[in-house]
């Protein structure tokens, strides 16, 4: 489905599908092409425009145009993923339809053309500390004046879920988009963190889909262990993601006979637990989905002027993402402890490690793989908002690093993903040594084999366990 971009109700799911060849509609462009109008009317200093950018913000000069591109495109490191780079221009594109930033409105439909056609910009890693992803969009922007070429899809995308050929409706020997910007309207272009809210919004959607199937891979230990459902009895529980976790784990694991007067905090604070990682995901959502659809342009062209002012600054995003990263760990960690249940016999009634035979390793190694993962989730759970800068001749006295947040959410999904899939592995070896009816599709075999195919099943299980 076309995901329609109007500047106001641009998702992170619809940032995901787009990011993967959904192709992309325009809505209105009046307020962007409201803001252009104010624009040209525009007298005395206006920072990009009138002067120089950074610490040259008092020195008055024609708009630098293609020489401030040119200058603020030295970005280093591999190229991003092609999904990433269709992302970021997705939500650029968002922010230019929300007004403010006074570009040429003519300049939409080619930007959309250019994400329709599967083109993206060849954006380096490295270059963004949180205050505009100058380096990325002086990138694309030379793309759009032709002086650097647009990547066409590759065959990896194919692999990746993405579109590799133009959305229907559109034609593959179509001219290449360009677009020559007008000197006032380069730093306009380049002044958002659009890159770093693509990453942002591709983490949010993905982890929601993995902290949803967290409570289905729970119950199957539930199920597995015979725990007590009594932490899950709504007389207990407190505030509303905590309540739904509770509610939902109920209604998947059904009625059980407890072994235990009380389990492990990884059955019993399950909701506790997983209920403030749902928190900290939704609060991360929601922020970034508000600063997507909004206008983070300085000058900010509105009522009639150019307003200077800090909106590019992205320290709220990274406080939500650094959250939603601490609370990753927590979820993963609970996970990692039932997983250490269904390998003991004192909780199962089986054989350790679920072996086929005394003295079997069975499914042991499946600790030692999520422990790993678990490790690169904590370090990829360190905080960037600690971190500080002085730019410029001191003029950008201050980073929130958000970049970096957004990367690191990112690449937590496949840890996390991980830590899961060993769960649930075991979980399903134990509910069938125990006669427990099971459905999903993993290898029942019991002999002491390599388990990473049955990772590879089990991860890709999990997005239809969020579903269900």
């Amino acid at each position: 489905m076309v995901v329609l971009l109007d500047g106001a109700h641009l998702t992170c799911e619809q940032v995901d599908r787009a990011a993967h060849g959904s192709g992309v509609a325009l809505g209105s462009t009046a307020r962007a092409r409201a803001a252009w109008r104010t624009a040209a009317l525009l007298e005395g200093p206006v920072y990009g425009r009138t002067t120089g950018v950074g610490a040259n913000k008092d020195v008055e000069t024609e708009a630098a145009g293609l020489d401030l591109l040119r200058s603020h495109a030295g970005g280093a490191g591999p190229r991003i993923e092609e999904f990433r780079a269709r992302a970021t221009l997705v939500v650029r594109l968002n922010q230019l339809l929300a007004g403010g930033s006074g570009v040429d409105p003519a300049l939409l439909p080619v930007l959309a053309a250019a994400v329709n056609r599967g083109l993206t910009p060849p954006i380096r890693t490295y270059g963004a500390i949180g205050t505009g992803d100058l380096t990325a969009l002086a990138t694309t922007a030379l793309c759009l004046v032709g002086e650097l070429a647009w990547r066409p899809p590759s065959r990896s995308a194919q692999t990746e879920g993405t579109q590799t050929g133009p959305p229907a409706g559109t034609r593959a020997d179509e001219p290449v988009p360009r677009f020559a910007l007008a000197a006032g309207d380069a730093l306009p272009f380049i002044s958002s963190g659009a890159a770093t809210l693509a990453d942002a919004a591709l983490a949010c959607h993905r982890l929601e889909v993995l902290l949803s199937a967290a409570t289905a891979v729970a119950a199957r230990s539930f199920l597995a262990v015979e725990a007590s459902l009594e932490p899950l009895s709504p007389v207990v529980q407190r505030g509303p993601e905590q309540t739904s976790v509770a509610a939902e784990l109920r209604d998947l694991v059904g009625a059980t006979s407890p072994r235990r007067v009380q389990d492990p905090y990884g059955y019993r604070a399950f909701p506790q637990v997983h209920g403030a990682a749902l928190d900290a995901l939704h609060h991360a959502e929601r922020t970034v989905a508000e600063e997507m659809n909004a206008a983070p342009e300085n000058p900010l062209i509105a009522d009639g002027r150019a307003w200077h002012n800090g909106n590019f600054h992205s320290a709220r995003v990274a406080l939500a993402l650094d959250a939603l990263r601490a609370a990753l760990v927590q979820t993963a960690t609970v996970s990692a402890a039932r997983l250490a249940t269904l390998n003991d016999p004192a909780h199962t009634g089986l054989l350790p490690f679920l072996a086929e035979r005394p003295g079997g390793s069975g499914v042991m190694i499946l600790e030692y793989v999520a422990h790993s993962a678990l490790a690169e989730l904590r370090h990829l759970a360190a905080p960037v908002t600690l971190g500080g800068a002085v730019l410029s001749l001191g003029t950008e006295d201050h980073a929130s690093f958000t970049p970096q947040a957004a990367r690191s959410a990112l690449a937590a999904v496949e840890p996390l993903e991980i830590v899961l899939a060993c769960e649930l592995v075991a979980s399903v070896r134990t509910l069938r040594l125990r006669g427990i009816p099971c459905d999903l599709p993993l290898d029942p075999a019991l002999d002491d084999r390599p388990l990473d195919a049955d990772l590879d099943v089990a991860r890709g299980l999990l997005p239809g366990l969020a579903v269900r």
